[in-house]
């Protein structure tokens, strides 16, 4: 561990040394890249653009509570595939997962997999596999959030695999942006899933008020899933309905998102319904404060799960959550580059008292690098 962490501060002080950031070094972070842009031609009428597309994602987690303490060093994501634009109207993407910490096995799944036709904003044609965004976080990039990872809200409302086999219509007309899509909700496997269970739908729709309010982002959006029970849908969380109202809101040095979401469960799975609001402050162009705070309640007893590193510590389920988060976020090259830190408050409330008390605090810190 203590090599790792030599290794990470190291960087990080190479990089947040006032040397690197002059104009020469934001040069030098264009060329590197700009590697990543294989082919580019648009006066070609067959295959307009080649580029490399991934992300890689390291960080420290720590867990305390109760004088018990769960940590460790992880390489969170890291994916690499291609992005192809050809006859002016279509775009491939193949993207895979891939594990160089354990590497048994390497190889841990497709992630992108789709063919886009777009013949201008209002209408785009997807089918394979792609992401179904719904929630606010859920709906985020993990290269683009604005917190070292999602919200617990999304991680019980949102299907976390997050990459499905489907078939979506999504466009841009005026302030107005929607998606329309059917996924496969089947047993879940590295590449398309077996396709024996049932298939989820997803709408969404939202409108951005910019311009209105003279602001730089003012978006609402509002999602709603409905999914056919079936027991072999392990691609997706036990939730027949789901909807979800958020907002996002930017101007100038800060902003705020926000969101509410409520599920209706099958299969053992409680209903329960959440609310997540992030707070955020640009203290410099490149320096980011970011608060949060969520909450989540089931109806029922164990409906609730405790977010990716405290589920490391306390496995069992409540029925109760709240939590507070603040970090800062260092930004090298924008979101390609970034270091990221946070640190979180959590409380779990167990009804039924068989393991899912949970009180503690979680600090996590990473490195996120993508193209």
């Amino acid at each position: 561990m203590r090599t790792h962490s030599l290794k990470l501060l190291s960087l990080t002080l190479l990089l947040i040394s006032p040397g690197s950031q002059t104009a020469a070094a934001q040069t030098a972070f264009d060329d590197i890249w700009r590697f990543a842009d294989w082919y580019s031609n648009d006066d070609n009428p067959g295959v307009q653009s080649v580029q490399f597309s991934g992300r890689f994602q390291y960080e420290y987690a720590a867990v305390n509570d109760d004088d018990i303490t769960y940590d460790e060093w992880n390489v969170r994501r890291m994916r690499m595939g291609v992005k192809t634009q050809f006859l002016n109207q279509f775009l491939l993407h193949a993207e895979a997962e891939f594990n160089p910490q354990e590497t048994d096995p390497f190889y841990m799944r497709l992630t992108d997999f789709y063919l886009e036709w777009s013949r201008s904003a209002p209408f785009a044609l997807t089918v394979g596999k792609q992401s179904a965004p719904f929630t606010m976080d859920g709906a985020t990039s993990s290269k683009e959030l604005l917190t070292i990872d999602r919200s617990n809200l999304s991680n019980n409302m949102w299907f976390t695999s997050e990459y499905m086999p489907g078939v979506t219509v999504s466009g841009d007309v005026s302030n107005w942006s929607y998606l329309v899509g059917t996924y496969s909700s089947g047993a879940s496997n590295r590449e398309f899933g077996r396709f024996n269970g049932s298939v989820f739908t997803l709408a969404s729709i939202g409108y951005d008020f910019a311009g209105a309010l003279g602001v730089d982002q003012a978006r609402l959006r509002g999602n709603y899933v409905y999914q056919n029970p079936d027991v072999d849908n392990t691609f997706t969380r036990q939730l027949q309905h789901m909807t979800s109202v958020n907002f996002a809101f930017e101007d100038g040095v800060w902003g705020l998102r926000a969101d509410v979401s409520s599920g209706s469960g099958y299969q053992g799975q409680s209903d329960l319904w959440g609310a997540m609001v992030m707070p955020f402050f640009n203290i410099t162009p490149k320096l980011q404060f970011v608060g949060r705070y969520t909450y989540l309640s089931s109806d029922d007893v164990n409906g609730v799960r405790l977010a990716r590193y405290e589920n490391q510590h306390t496995s069992g389920r409540g029925d109760e959550y709240n939590e507070l988060y603040t970090g800062l976020n260092y930004f090298f090259y924008g979101h390609k580059l970034k270091l990221q830190s946070g640190l979180q408050f959590g409380d779990m409330n167990d009804r039924a008292n068989d393991g899912g008390d949970y009180s503690g605090v979680a600090f996590t810190t990473g490195l996120r690098v993508s193209w």
